[in-house]
C-alpha cells in the first residue's frame, strides 16, 4: 500500500503502480541471475527498480529534470559510498540502520538537486546500485574476491528501500517548505456569511 501511493505521487497510474509492485515483489523470489563468477542481480531488488527509474526519466517532463536526476543520482552514489565506507562495520552500534541513512542521503539530495518526487526516486535507486558497484570495485582492487550481488534481498533490498524512503523524504521536505512559504504570506480570502471569499484589502 506504501508502495502504490509513492508510486502513485509520481504521476504512474493506479494499474501501472500495483504492476511494479507485483513485479518487484515476485521478482524478489526468483533466484539471483548470475553473470559472472563475482556478479549476479536480482530481478525484483534490482532489475525492476532500475527499468521503473529508466521509465520515470524518460517521461520527465524537461531535459532539465532529466539532468538533474542524472546529477541527483551520481551525487547520492558518491554520498552513499562514502557512508559505506565511513560508518562503522557492526550495523548495531549504529542509531539508525544503514538502509534508512542511505534512504534518507537519497532524499535530501533527490530533493535538493532532483527538485521532483521522479528525481528522488531515481537518485535513491540508481545512486544506492552505483555505490554498490563502486564499493566492489574498491574491494576488488584490493584484492579481495568478492561477490557483487544487487538487490540480492529483493522487494526487501536497500535499492528498493532507498527509492521508495526518498521519495516520502523529498515529500515531507517539500511539504514543510510549502507550508513555511504559505505561512509568510498574507490570506488572500477569508470566511464570511458562510462562504469563502476573496479577501477586501483595507487602507
Amino acid at each position: 500500500g506504501v508502495g502504490q501511493r509513492v508510486l502513485d505521487k509520481m504521476r504512474l497510474t493506479d494499474r501501472q503502480a500495483l504492476l511494479f509492485i507485483a513485479l518487484i515483489i515476485a521478482g524478489g523470489f526468483v533466484p539471483d541471475i548470475r553473470v559472472t563468477d563475482v556478479f549476479s542481480f536480482n530481478i525484483g531488488g534490482a532489475l525492476i527498480p532500475l527499468a521503473l527509474c529508466v521509465y520515470l526519466w524518460i517521461k520527465a517532463d524537461t531535459a532539465v529534470e532529466k539532468v538533474r536526476s542524472i546529477v541527483a543520482a551520481l551525487l547520492t552514489g558518491a554520498v552513499v559510498f562514502l557512508l559505506g565506507r565511513f560508518l562503522p562495520d557492526e550495523p548495531d552500534t549504529m542509531i539508525i540502520d544503514p538502509n534508512y541513512a542511505y534512504g534518507i542521503a537519497a532524499g535530501i539530495i533527490g530533493y535538493i538537486f532532483g527538485r521532483s518526487r521522479r528525481g528522488a526516486f531515481i537518485a535513491g535507486v540508481v545512486g544506492v546500485m552505483l555505490a554498490n558497484v563502486a564499493n566492489a570495485v574498491y574491494v576488488w582492487s584490493n584484492g579481495v574476491d568478492q561477490r557483487l550481488v544487487l538487490g540480492g534481498a529483493g522487494g526487501f533490498d536497500v535499492i528498493v528501500i532507498s527509492g521508495f524512503l526518498a521519495v516520502l523524504l523529498s515529500e515531507l521536505i517539500g511539504e514543510i517548505f510549502e507550508r513555511i512559504k504559505r505561512g509568510r504570506q498574507r490570506p488572500t480570502r477569508e470566511f464570511k456569511d458562510g462562504d469563502f471569499v476573496r479577501k477586501e484589502e483595507h487602507e
